[in-house]
């Protein structure tokens, strides 16, 4: 949307962790309210509309309907998380909360730059929005622990993958995407 801007584009209006997004990743979109290339978004006009501010939790209104809606299907990154990430935000307070997501995103890039056979970025995505910090930060050290110093890229990404996954799993965790299904 044309002159939004906010001040922590990092962890978006609604909820949505855009440091972890992979859109925000590969550098087609700087987060909500991050400028050019920012995608348009019914909540971010909303709030706008409304005067809320940085965050819809600042709404009277909320959680509001269009949150049902939102959460029951993924686009980029799961959406079924976006009420816990702002009342965690809220009970950490923002800037603890931020500096907590780039501790994400750095172990997100460093498995996407060291650990990615050119197949995972999805599923690191999808892990390291799902799992708890710790819980990425001890499967992280697993994977480093498990592989030589001579692994290849594709031994390293499916170490990485298999430790993401058990991680998930320990905690009844899914790392899938709920997807809308496509209309016939």
């Amino acid at each position: 949307m044309k002159n939004f801007r906010r001040d922590h584009p990092q962890f978006s209006q609604c909820g949505l962790n855009c440091l972890l997004c992979p859109m925000n990743v590969g550098g087609y979109c700087p987060g909500c309210g991050g400028g050019e290339g920012n995608q348009s978004c019914a909540v971010a006009r909303c709030a706008l509309e409304k005067g809320v501010g940085e965050f819809c939790t600042r709404c009277d209104r909320f959680p509001c309907e269009g949150y049902g809606k939102m959460m029951e299907y993924d686009s980029f990154v799961p959406h079924s998380c976006i009420l816990q990430d702002l009342k965690r935000a809220e009970e950490l307070g923002l800037e603890v909360y931020i500096t907590e997501l780039q501790e994400r995103r750095a172990i997100l890039d460093s498995l996407l730059n060291d650990w990615n056979d050119g197949r995972r970025k999805g599923v690191y995505c999808t892990a390291v929005y799902l799992l708890e910090t710790e819980d990425l930060r001890r499967a992280f050290e697993e994977m480093q622990a498990a592989v030589s110093a001579d692994a290849s890229v594709k031994e390293k990404a499916i170490t990485a993958v298999s430790v993401l996954e058990e991680t998930a799993q320990t905690r009844g965790i899914v790392l899938k995407l709920n997807k809308k299904p496509k209309e016939k």
